[in-house]
């Protein structure tokens, strides 16, 4: 914070108010909105990788200079790995999408015009910012070219293939990988291309949403349909095919019909290339909300296969291995999970033994000792809170005992509907009195059966002094 202080007074001339940390996305970048005393907003960025950044700034001069909507560098350190920038605002074009939809339930016509917007800045983009950039210093490397190429379909095999279990045979599969660049490359490499062009990267600037253009660090040389594949194959968020095809046609013009098998080669290539992110980021590093886009990307595959969309080309093993996607056990469990039934441990206990370490891993406990206590008199010695003399007993403080109860119910009730919607495995709720013998093991049970009585749970009653004296 004291570095981005520092930068931020230096760069405008204004003490920071205050300094907060945006949520992180795909990326290892982190993003901090910065305020300063007259109300300035900037966008603070920590990013470690320093070849990265040179990029990224290097090409946003140049593309500010050339008219492009891109942010402002205000100040940059990167011996410090940071970086300030202009502040663009919370709405991107995928939360307008979901805005959108959420209110008037469907693709608006308004949502298209939007789209076409900005097919015609990624034009202007395309063409502006490849004469102006320094191609020398694309990250990690100055062209999509065929090791380019190479490297996203062999993230899809490793990272999407590999870790969903989907059989494949590797020598089929590279030869009709080799197929389908070759067919790519046939294109030519004159545009920039932006590489991420979807919709988290468009921001929508004021009451008429401008759209404005981020994260192009990992741009390049390329073919122009690559972008456009990325923006209207953007998995989540899922724009019906056929606004989809009238976009792509808008775009490519007078060149539709030669240029849209093309097109959905390249929609191809940037799919699998997304799905090997999706299985990087979800499978591997467990990050949900990456394996949520996998069924909107099934989709989109689906939908190319299904009307023949495909260029004519020699690929059969990797259409086959397409087609095999949705059958996987893997996909299937994302596509159609199944909740984990979740299991109560109930246990009694004495707290003159303490919680034991078994139970004690995150739950509930419930201290008993200020309950009517039958252990005080000789009687029920030799009784426990599962015999009849015992619940004798407490019928006669059934205000005091209901109560306690009620209120312990209240509370687990919480946790278990909560944990069940959320797919949790195991809860635990534990009851204390002073020898684990009568009041624990009397609201143990009482517990455990209307738990049982309640939800389509599984339930364990343990009671752990009494087995112990066992």
């Amino acid at each position: 914070m004291d570095l981005f202080n520092t930068l931020f007074e230096k760069s405008t001339g204004q003490k920071v108010v205050s300094v907060t940390l945006l949520p992180q996305s795909g990326s290892n970048r982190k993003y901090y909105r910065i305020v300063g005393e007259n109300g300035l907003s900037l966008i603070g960025v920590n990013s470690t990788n320093t070849t990265e950044s040179k990029t990224f700034l290097q090409f946003t001069h140049s593309m500010r200079d050339a008219g492009l909507k891109v942010p402002k560098i205000y100040g940059e350190d990167l011996e410090k790995d940071i970086y300030i920038q202009e502040d663009l605002g919370d709405m991107s074009l995928y939360q307008h999408i979901l805005d959108v939809r959420a209110k008037e339930g469907y693709f608006t016509r308004e949502l298209e015009e939007l789209y076409r917007t900005i097919l015609d800045d990624l034009n202007i983009f395309q063409k502006k910012a490849a004469g102006v950039v320094d191609f020398s210093l694309c990250y990690p490397r100055s062209a999509f070219d065929e090791r380019s190429m190479d490297w996203d379909l062999q993230y899809f095999k490793y990272y999407f293939l590999r870790l969903a279990k989907i059989p494949f045979n590797e020598e089929l599969l590279e030869k009709d990988f080799d197929v389908l660049k070759e067919y790519l490359l046939k294109q030519p490499l004159d545009i920039f291309l932006y590489r991420d062009f979807q919709s988290r990267n468009i921001m929508l600037r004021g009451e008429t949403k401008e759209p404005w253009y981020i994260d192009y660090q990992g741009g390049r040389r390329g073919a122009r349909h690559y972008d456009v594949a990325s923006l209207l194959f953007d998995a989540k968020a899922d724009i019906p095919a056929d606004v989809r095809d009238r976009l792509a046609r808008y775009f490519f013009a007078e060149e539709a019909e030669q240029q849209m098998p093309v097109f959905y080669a390249f929609v191809l290539i940037r799919i699998m290339q997304a799905m090997g992110a999706y299985g990087y980021r979800g499978f591997f590093e467990r990050k949900e909300h990456f394996l949520q886009s996998i069924p909107y990307a099934l989709g989109n595959i689906k939908y190319l296969l299904s009307n023949d969309l495909l260029p004519d080309i020699e690929i059969p093993h990797l259409r086959g291995v397409l087609e095999a996607l949705e059958n996987s056990a893997v996909i299937q469990g994302i596509i159609n999970p199944k909740k984990a039934k979740l299991h109560v441990y109930v246990a009694s206990f004495s707290y003159k033994r303490m919680i034991p370490h078994e139970f004690n891993g995150g739950g509930h406990t419930f201290d008993c000792r200020a309950l009517p206590n039958p252990g005080r008199y000789a009687e029920y010695k030799q009784s426990t809170g599962k015999d009849s003399d015992v619940i004798a007993f407490f019928d006669k403080y059934q205000d005091e005992m209901q109560k306690f109860i009620s209120a312990a119910k209240t509370i687990v009730s919480m946790s278990v509907e909560n944990y069940m919607e959320r797919g949790f495995e195991s809860l635990m709720v534990s009851f204390g009195c002073t020898g684990g013998q009568h009041r624990s093991v009397y609201c143990a049970e009482a517990m455990g059966k209307w738990l049982k009585d309640t939800y389509d749970i599984d339930v364990t009653i343990k009671h752990i002094e009494q087995e112990l004296k066992k």
